[in-house]
């Protein structure tokens, strides 16, 4: 269930008071203020906390807005508007209303419900306080408009504000990748409480037979048991499950999402390219001081790269189908791989830069560039060295092109065998690490990226982030 947030303060209760002649009700905040911050528009829960419905979802409170809707109202102004006011474009107004409302509604709420549209009608006019309320507050009523108009009354004199959300229970978001099946809880407030991270290999093998195979469907099923059990066990009310290049190229995607779903309760949704840059661009930055400039971001996947510029915004990205393991499977044949095998694995991502130079000419002016996923926290763990994952130490990580360089040189050049053992380097992801060194190698030679920051934060911080300022 979710309350709204930005509640309203102590001294905004005792106005209210003032104003009502009683206690108000419920969770609610201030949606519309007068320029002084006298309140205006109440946003109500349809809900009281005891299930009780509340009637009326945008309440009009303010002092002179009140007197004058009254006085329009004894004037005959129901009636009136009623008349002069178009029945259909009314009607349409009170489905809105409705729509809107029925939608906060928890969905195991089984009790009594709000009913009807703009003052609990369906039909005609019935108070113009309500009509008035909403459209102040942004809404589309023709009721509101004609009362607007009688008044001499503009949005422009008042302060306006959506309404937020705040869940009141853990939230989590799952992100089932070509390489890696990952988990991220967090308490109500963003806080992190629980973040797995283990390779399940959903996508191996897709680059050749265009399928998911049952071995890796069943370890990432299996992953995904586990993930349950630690969301029942956090009692998260949000859940949100993501499949990303794997799921998109795979012809029997369907196979997995159905046994997912009947593991999870929640089906996986398969997020187009775009979607999956803007959910990591804001995962990646959530976690840095704000940046006077541009950023750049890459996120190097198992099937897929998107790289991603905004500055506090995501403005526009790009997504490669080339990631760790797709790499890997396509270009990296021998153990450890030739020469010319590198070369074309290079050449391929860089092809793919200048694609995106020739698009977004803009990504090589980035005052900024932040590296996120698993293979840049790899590379990152293995140039310093650490024994065991410390995101303490890996998070704001700056590693130079010859740093990166150097990393790529001692991998590429080892068996698999002897690359298991380097420091920071997780045995299960030692056969597609090169890869990924071939695809950030080949992003910061062609785009001249003199260093690059690691970011620990990633796809999965910006499920979690869009939720939290979801209206």
């Amino acid at each position: 269930m979710s309350i709204f947030s930005n509640a309203p303060t102590p001294a905004d209760i005792a106005r209210i008071t003032e104003l009502l002649g009683r206690v108000p009700q419920g969770n609610f905040q201030v949606v519309v203020r007068t320029r002084t911050g006298d309140p205006v528009v109440l946003y109500n829960h349809p809900l009281l906390a005891d299930g009780t419905p509340m009637p009326t979802r945008y309440w009009l409170v303010g002092e002179t807005e009140t007197v004058q809707a009254g006085r329009l109202e004894a004037e005959g102004g129901v009636n009136t508007a009623e008349a002069e006011v178009d029945p259909a474009a009314l009607a349409a107004a009170h489905v809105r209303y409705a729509e809107e409302r029925d939608a906060s509604i928890p969905a195991d709420h089984t009790g009594p419900r709000p009913s009807g549209g703009v003052g609990g009608t369906r039909i005609g006019v019935k108070c113009l306080h309500a009509h008035l309320g909403w459209w102040l507050a942004g809404g589309e009523d023709p009721v509101g408009d004609w009362v607007a108009a009688k008044l001499g009354t503009s949005r422009n004199d008042y302060i306006v504000s959506k309404p937020r959300k705040v869940v009141t229970s853990p939230l989590a978001a799952i992100d089932i990748g070509t390489n890696s099946t990952n988990l991220l809880i967090t308490n109500t407030d963003g806080t992190e409480l629980v973040r797995e991270v283990h390779v399940t290999g959903l996508g191996r093998g897709v680059v050749h037979s265009n399928e998911l195979q049952p071995d890796a469907i069943e370890r990432t099923v299996n992953r995904l048991q586990q993930y349950k059990a630690l969301i029942t066990q956090h009692g998260c009310g949000f859940v949100r499950v993501t499949a990303t290049e794997a799921c998109r190229r795979a012809t029997n995607s369907a196979v997995f999402l159905d046994a997912a779903e009947q593991v999870l309760g929640t089906r996986p949704e398969i997020i187009a390219g775009e979607t999956e840059a803007r959910l990591a661009f804001a995962g990646a930055i959530s976690h840095f001081p704000a940046h006077d400039g541009t950023t750049l971001v890459i996120d190097i996947g198992g099937g897929s790269t998107e790289v991603m510029i905004g500055d506090t915004q995501f403005r526009h990205a790009m997504s490669f189908p080339v990631g760790t393991v797709v790499l890997t499977e396509s270009e990296l044949h021998h153990d450890p791989p030739k020469p010319e095998e590198l070369t074309n694995a290079i050449g391929l991502v860089t092809d793919f830069m200048d694609d995106l130079l020739r698009e977004h000419p803009d990504v090589a002016h980035a005052t900024r560039v932040i590296g996120v996923a698993g293979s840049i926290v790899t590379i990152a763990a293995v140039e310093i060295g650490l024994q065991q994952f410390d995101a303490t130490k890996l998070h704001g990580h700056s590693m130079s092109r010859s740093d990166v360089e150097e990393v790529f040189r001692t991998l590429a050049t080892e068996k698999l065998a002897d690359r298991k053992h380097n420091p920071g380097l997780p045995a299960d992801r030692a056969d597609v690490i090169v890869g990924g060194c071939c695809v950030l190698v080949g992003i910061m030679r062609r785009l001249h990226l003199a260093e690059i920051t690691v970011s620990v934060n990633n796809l999965l911080d910006g499920v979690i982030a869009q939720e939290l300022s979801a209206p």
